[in-house]
């Protein structure tokens, strides 16, 4: 079984800073493990604020559920599934930026946040830097 080590959490930390450049956003990106707990951060020069929180708080609902923030975000509309889901666990956010990741063999080892930059662009950085297409 692999493990969100050091080594891997600071290669996500780079890849998604790379990919924010070569768009022209500059980002907050978070890497939690499956606990939800921190492993790294990045906030890029000019990144907003604001982002810092969305970013963890994206990474967090994706690790502790298991399932990418983008595809959560529906139930947690009023009269969905999960509605107040988000105000669990200290505060979550269900909308894209927020991915699982895998090991090899499907298990969670945690999850990567990103924030500032669209909500699209936010989803395709994540993705593309957790090895997903």
């Amino acid at each position: 079984m692999a493990v969100l080590t050091h080594a891997l959490t600071q290669q996500l930390l780079e890849r998604a800073q790379a990919l924010a450049l070569e768009r022209g956003f500059a980002i907050c990106v978070s890497v939690v493990d499956a606990a939800g707990l921190l492993s790294g951060f990045l906030r890029m020069d000019a990144a907003v604020p604001g982002a810092i929180d969305v970013a963890l708080k994206k990474a967090r609902m994706a690790a502790l559920f298991r399932t990418d923030s983008a595809e959560i975000g529906a139930a947690v509309q009023p009269g969905g599934a999960l509605y107040t889901l988000e105000a669990t666990n200290g505060g979550l956010i269900a909308f894209g930026g927020g991915v699982v990741l895998q090991d090899p063999a499907g298990q969670a080892l945690g999850a990567l946040g990103v924030a500032g930059a669209t909500l699209e662009a936010d989803q395709a950085i994540a993705l593309l830097a957790a090895g997903r297409p």
